[in-house]
């Protein structure tokens, strides 16, 4: 009796574990881990919806993207007429990441900061295993920047994107061409693309092959190149700044017409001169990142601090003309000064400019 109850019994102690827990092989073939292809050819094309934000001084910028991914996967491919369409929709991430089991390329930026967000996602299937993934990324980028020529530089914002996991071996990245012509034709319609102080000039995507040992293998990493041209308005600085830290040093220069005699007045004029372009120093380093070089912008405010401290040196030489009974030599040079200094300021400037101009551009 007991060997016929275990008998029994046996049988549907097996139907009850098949049906509370699947074999690992089961799960494992239930989906498609491997690309379809040795490579599998991956057009991408990166959509600049919007840039939100950009920090010089953490050379950071946040922009909106919509990132488009093409590939054909026969294993997926369907009949058209039993299924009653051509294509499949999995729309929201939950049917992306619950109802979908095909294959797809994980894209990262690799100089991203954080994760980001990713406010949509859509993936369609055609009848011909051709794949089409749309994405909504909000994403922060850490980008180097080139200042020399601030504030009238250009910027080039770059971003690295790969398959994470996969070599050139297993995923080759392409340009989606249709996308980037409409990135372009969009960036060029749409002013609102554009943030404060600065416009957009162009947005390109190119491919190439990165030789960074990313996954410790010395293998190629297919990879894209995103890159946002902006450049700077420069009013906002030119109005603010610049423009009166010339008249500031312009005005200092009325100590050449005041008494030659009086150097305590003559020292205090070029002195509170002298503090105020230190203030302007704190004020520009204040909103600049901790560059080892100097900008076109610093070069002004130090050539101008030295115009200002020169001024100092001229009264100090007037004065000891005059306590030498030397006054019409003191005058003289005071009026030798009334005309030299803007002379060389002003020529001074003018060479500034063009020696970054033609050393960076802008």
């Amino acid at each position: 009796m007991r060997h016929a109850a275990r008998a029994m019994f046996r049988p549907v102690l097996l139907w009850v574990l098949l049906l509370l827990g699947p074999t690992p092989a089961f799960a494992m073939d239930a989906g498609m881990p491997n690309p379809p292809a040795s490579p599998t050819v991956v057009k991408v094309g990166i959509f600049l919806a919007d840039i939100v934000d950009l920090d010089e001084m953490d050379e950071t910028f946040q922009a909106e993207l919509i990132v488009l991914a093409e590939w054909t996967d026969p294993r997926l491919a369907f009949d058209a007429n039993e299924y009653g369409s051509d294509r499949k929709l999995f729309q929201g991430g939950f049917q992306f990441d619950e109802v979908f089991g095909g294959w797809w390329p994980s894209l990262i930026f690799l100089n991203e900061i954080g994760s980001g967000d990713l406010n949509a996602i859509q993936i369609e299937v055609f009848s011909d295993g051709r794949v089409v993934s749309k994405e909504q990324r909000n994403v922060t980028l850490e980008t180097p920047m080139n200042l020399h020529s601030y504030p009238f530089d250009v910027q080039v914002l770059e971003a690295d994107m790969i398959a994470f996991g996969d070599t050139s071996r297993e995923v080759v990245l392409d340009v989606h061409k249709g996308m980037q012509g409409a990135s372009e034709e969009y960036a060029k319609t749409n002013k609102k693309v554009n943030i404060a102080q600065w416009q957009l000039v162009g947005v390109d995507v190119t491919p190439f092959m990165s030789k960074h040992r990313y996954y410790a293998e010395d293998a190629e990493i297919s990879a894209v190149k995103l890159a946002i041209t902006l450049k700077r308005d420069p009013m906002n600085i030119i109005w603010k700044v610049l423009t009166p830290m010339v008249i500031l040093v312009s005005l200092m220069w009325a100590v050449f017409w005041m008494d030659i005699h009086d150097l305590s007045d003559r020292l205090n004029v070029s002195f509170i001169g002298i503090l105020t372009i230190v203030a302007y120093q704190f004020l520009i380093d204040g909103t600049m990142p901790r560059i080892s070089y100097f900008t076109l912008t610093d070069t002004v405010v130090l050539y101008s601090f030295v115009i200002m401290c020169l001024t100092i040196l001229e009264s100090l030489v007037v004065v000891s003309l005059s306590r030498a009974d030397r006054d019409s030599i003191a005058r003289r040079v005071d009026k030798t000064a009334q005309w030299l200094f803007p002379v060389v300021y002003f020529s001074g400037l003018i060479l500034i400019f063009a020696t970054y101009h033609f050393l960076f551009g802008s």
